[in-house]
């Protein structure tokens, strides 16, 4: 049995590829990955099962497990709402239930600020008290809220997990496959009629340094992560080398259908009032808990686009 090891799920993404490059040095970790196809690193011990699964508590009877990266969650574009909910939130209770049976020191969550919802209403800043208004206005958002408000509970329920959750702004950068960087990287985007919200972004690589802040340090809670700029849809959008195509925003069922009927996974219907209303979040206190600030600005942000193009 390995002593001591680091679990990281979703450890075919972008994302987690980043962050084992950045703790291998310090920590022995294994990988998990749901999803098929997915490329992981080549020195990765990696199991491909889904949480739920009788074979995924082998993991823990194989190692001991003393830190949980959980970065494992399927898109709400790619899935059905019932497979996302099954992965999501099912699968992550089944993860942490194991993380209390086999005593874990330490977990971290990824999860979204999609779950503060966007809504006209909103404040100037959303800081982590803010309600979690997302499921309410999209079904395509339940997983999201209900796996953030789980995570809510096993944070306060099981101190001992010491458990981190981040909530951080749209991430982008070379591998990210989310919505709004495969927008980025289209030559032509769909912008709304009379919107141009408030937008953040945070590079993939920063996202990954904040995730081993999250690792190095033990501070409990529910943390926003974005930097303190941001800038309107349409000026990333030419920012990005995107030239701007306009839908038209009222009645609200127009820019629906229209997404639906053209399949635009990078404009879904179910998030067209992110590119609404702006939703911008507060990460102050994961600055100043983990002394965090993002060290790639938006310019090179959305060079690495405009030279795709």
């Amino acid at each position: 049995m390995t002593e001591g090891v680091t679990l990281i799920t979703g450890a075919g993404g972008a994302l987690a590829r980043r962050v084992v490059k950045l703790l291998s040095d310090t920590t022995q970790m294994v990988g998990v990955e749901f999803r098929r196809n997915m490329r992981v690193t080549a020195d990765l011990p990696v199991y491909q099962v889904d949480f739920h699964k009788r074979g995924f508590e082998d993991v823990f009877k194989d190692h001991t497990v003393d830190t949980i990266i959980h970065l494992g969650r399927f898109e709400a574009e790619e899935s059905t709402p019932e497979s996302r909910y099954n992965a999501n939130v099912v699968g992550s209770q089944r993860l942490f239930d194991l993380a209390v049976k086999y005593k874990v020191s330490k977990v971290i969550v990824l999860s979204t600020f999609y779950v503060y919802g966007a809504s006209p209403y909103n404040p100037a800043l959303l800081n982590e008290s803010a309600p979690l208004k997302a499921s309410g206005l999209s079904k395509d958002l339940v997983d999201a809220v209900e796996l953030a408000n789980l995570s809510n509970i096993y944070l306060w329920k099981y101190p001992k997990l010491n458990m981190t959750i981040l909530r951080p702004c749209h991430i982008v950068g070379p591998g990210v496959r989310n919505s709004m960087s495969l927008l980025l990287e289209q030559p032509v985007a769909p912008v709304l009629f009379g919107f141009s919200p408030m937008m953040q972004f945070i590079h993939i690589d920063d996202m990954a340094r904040a995730i081993t802040l999250a690792f190095k340090e033990k501070h409990r809670g529910v943390y926003n992560v974005a930097p303190e700029d941001w800038i309107a849809y349409q000026d990333a959008l030419e920012a990005a080398g995107c030239a701007r195509i306009p839908i038209p925003s009222i009645p609200p069922l127009i820019p629906n259908t229209i997404s639906k009927i053209l399949r635009m996974k990078v404009f879904p219907a179910f998030l067209i009032n992110f590119f609404k209303y702006p939703v911008i979040i507060d990460g102050s206190e994961f600055e100043k808990k983990f002394g965090f600030k993002p060290k790639i600005s938006l310019n090179r942000i959305f060079s690495h686009y405009r030279e795709r193009k």
